[in-house]
């Protein structure tokens, strides 16, 4: 399958549905990769599912170039997107650059980030320095502490114009495709309408030019959380807890090692 970049993903619009997963790691970004998605985010909600925090704020730009870097290593065909974390590009211009920058060092194509009309100044100027941007509006997790928690986006009118107004911001500062959270679907169909890029839904509904979802939501391996929106497609916090019990078990009985999982060393010849 032939590489997905940038250009790639912004022709998609109503020729294919883009198809987009988060991975934080080297084994986890291969299987995505072998099995054909087109992009990967490397997420800071690596926050919530890797590191156990409350919310993404916590989360450092050190460790996202750490996630950046082992998840690039699995990859041959997909776009790999970094996202930004809180405090990496709301300071100022020259630290987004900067830290972008690093981003791109470090094997991300393109970083996400998260706002509208407010950041479109910004991505513009990182754009003109060749780093492509995804955008994000909606329900923008960073903002968590603003919206009072997470809330569904849009829900009005005006909040509704409010959102089209961001992504047409957007649009015209250059991203190269737009990530909808956590809105209404009739908003997340004229959004994807308004806009000539790309927009990638998460609870945005089914008219987005590509949905995303977190690894661990689809993959149910947190039975505490499991969002509306979410399809489950395993259950696999049940699956490797059955596994890792059948071992204490195998271990216990003394089934394992058997003697196919050992070593011996050579008789001498006679």
């Amino acid at each position: 399958m032939d590489k997905i970049t940038v250009p790639k993903v912004k022709h998609f619009k109503g020729k294919k549905i883009i198809t987009a997963l988060t991975a934080y790691d080297f084994l986890t970004a291969r299987i995505l990769d072998e099995a054909g998605i087109d992009i990967i985010l490397v997420g800071d909600s690596v926050g919530t599912t890797i590191q156990g925090l409350s919310s993404t704020i916590p989360v450092k730009m050190e460790e996202m170039l750490y996630h950046t870097r082992i998840v690039k290593r699995g990859v041959k065909r997909a776009l790999v997107v970094g996202d930004m974390p809180f405090l990496s590009y709301q300071t100022s211009q020259e630290d987004a650059i900067r830290n972008a920058g690093l981003f791109l060092k470090e094997g991300a194509e393109a970083i996400k980030l998260e706002g509208g009309e407010k950041v479109a100044p910004l991505i513009e100027k990182l754009v003109s320095y060749g780093i492509p941007v995804m955008g994000h509006i909606g329900l923008t997790p960073q903002s968590v502490n603003l919206f009072g928690g997470y809330k569904i986006q849009g829900k009005t009118e005006k909040k509704k114009e409010r959102l089209i107004t961001d992504a047409k911001a957007l649009e015209e500062a250059g991203v190269f495709s737009i990530v909808l959270e956590g809105m209404p679907e009739e908003v997340g169909k004229e959004i994807t309408e308004s806009v000539s890029v790309p927009t990638i839904g998460i609870g945005a509904g089914r008219f987005c030019d590509g949905q995303i979802l977190v690894i661990t939501d689809m993959l149910g391996m947190d039975p505490m959380f499991t969002p509306h929106f979410v399809k489950k497609y395993r259950d696999l916090y049940e699956e490797i807890k059955s596994a890792v019990r059948e071992y204490i078990e195998d271990i216990e009985t003394q089934k394992f090692p058997s003697e196919e999982h050992v070593f011996h060393a050579k008789k001498k010849e006679e």
